[in-house]
């Protein structure tokens, strides 16, 4: 059985990768903007193709969770707390029932993240949209200053991840469907649809990162999304980013590996496997950060490796490099 991967289903992370910093440096720009002695940073994101199962499952309540999850937790990456959201909804026709429901949802993200939505827009447009898109943008204000010097003997602390977030989503939808499923059939092996699996929102990680960089001296955060564990060399190309003991992948991830016939490879530089965001700390603040986790409900946080000599990422148990 052929191996399934992103690329075949439609999304070479190594092209956009390419494709990114042709951007960047065609435009040029800093990462922050100071304004009245503050340096303000501004996050751009949206849902990605997780809008074809809401579509297809009728059910547009979480997808404004996600698309407010994955521009503030991109904005703590840079130590910036998140000050204020728009949002951009486009749809092939106009559908108050569909824009009500990504309202909710976007209502219910700002509450999680704890900022307001202050505007938007929302346009119809059935030459180009099929379905809708959902993007936004977070402005936020650096009060963290990261990522610090990381250096060998730094400890990485991996926070939970809600599922799949909004990542891979091309190629576990293709793995489904040419496996023969719908979205309402059951997931092997749990008492949930796939859909649902699917569906399950982004994790937003706000007020945790708040209360921990107020008491510790974070020296990195990296949001696992597109890309997996290859986002941790973002942090600094100097080290490398080992993964010792990682975070358990949720169930769904056992089924899309196994219909695909997926490498282990692949599954760890597409999705984010159980560890929504990592945090590197120094290895005497370990205590400190875990015990401040723990105080947050329901977040499962713990220490999954350490940044070692030489440069990437790393998964040992597996013989896996980035």
């Amino acid at each position: 059985m052929k191996h399934m991967s992103y690329a075949d289903a439609g999304v070479d992370i190594d092209e956009e990768e390419r494709a990114v910093s042709g951007i960047v440096s065609a435009v040029g720009g800093t990462d922050t903007v100071e304004f009245d002695g503050h340096r303000l940073v501004m996050c751009t994101d949206g849902v990605g193709s997780k809008v074809i199962v809401a579509d297809e499952m009728r059910r547009w309540d979480t997808v404004g969770i996600d698309c407010m999850a994955m521009n503030v937790n991109d904005a703590l990456c840079m130590g910036a707390r998140p000050l204020a959201f728009v949002d951009y909804l486009a749809m092939e026709t106009t559908d108050k029932e569909k824009a009500a429901d990504i309202a909710r949802g976007l209502r219910r993200g700002a509450d999680i993240a704890g900022i307001p939505i202050v505007g938007g827009e929302t346009a119809t447009l059935p030459e180009i949209i099929r379905g809708f898109d959902l993007a936004g943008t977070c402005v936020a204000v650096v009060e963290h200053w990261i990522p610090q010097d990381i250096e060998p003997g730094d400890v990485i602390v991996g926070l939970r991840s809600s599922g799949l977030h909004s990542n891979g989503y091309t190629l576990a939808r293709t793995v489904f469907t040419e496996n023969g499923y719908d979205y309402s059939d059951a997931l092997p092996g749990s008492g949930v649809t796939v859909g649902d699996a699917l569906l399950e929102p982004t994790r937003i990680y706000v007020r945790e990162i708040l209360s921990l960089w107020n008491q510790v001296d974070v020296k990195g955060i990296s949001h696992i999304t597109g890309g997996g564990l290859r986002n941790l060399k973002r942090l600094s190309s100097q080290v490398c980013f080992s993964i010792d003991e990682p975070l358990e992948p949720q169930h769904i991830y056992a089924v899309i590996q196994e219909l695909g016939n997926v490498t282990d490879q692949e599954m760890y530089q597409t999705f984010n496997m159980g560890m929504g965001l990592a945090i590197v700390v120094d290895s005497a603040d370990v205590d400190a950060t875990l015990s401040i986790l723990a105080e947050h409900a329901g977040m499962e946080a713990r220490v999954v490796g350490q940044v070692t000599g030489g440069s990437g990422a790393e998964l040992p148990s597996l013989e896996l490099q980035y």
